[in-house]
């Protein structure tokens, strides 16, 4: 019966990776709120696209406790932003002091 026991362990270590999306937030809704002008929900527009693009590229580095932080932080008051989410992450990894060293300064 406990032959079975290292089999079933190893089944439950699949390395298939859990899919872990960035969070899905309405860019145009917030953008609305957010604006006076055409020209003002155009520029909260692609600063969301840009900084969701971003976020898509990164998220798998991302610390699973900052990635909850944050989210959690940028969706507070009802109002949700992708700018807000990449900062809040940005600094997080700056606090953990996980940055490469810099070329110039050698930090």
């Amino acid at each position: 019966m406990l032959l079975h026991l290292p089999i079933a362990m190893m089944a439950a270590l699949s390395p298939i990776a859990v899919s872990d999306p960035v969070p899905t937030f309405d860019i145009a809704r917030e953008c609305r709120l957010e604006s006076d002008s055409t020209a003002d929900f155009n520029r909260c527009s692609k600063d969301e696209a840009d900084a969701v693009r971003q976020l898509q590229k990164e998220w798998a580095q991302s610390v699973a406790a900052d990635k909850r932080t944050c989210t959690g932080e940028s969706t507070a008051g009802g109002f949700t932003s992708y700018v807000d989410l990449l900062i809040c992450l940005e600094m997080a990894k700056d606090a953990r002091g996980n940055d490469k060293p810099s070329a110039v300064t050698g930090n």
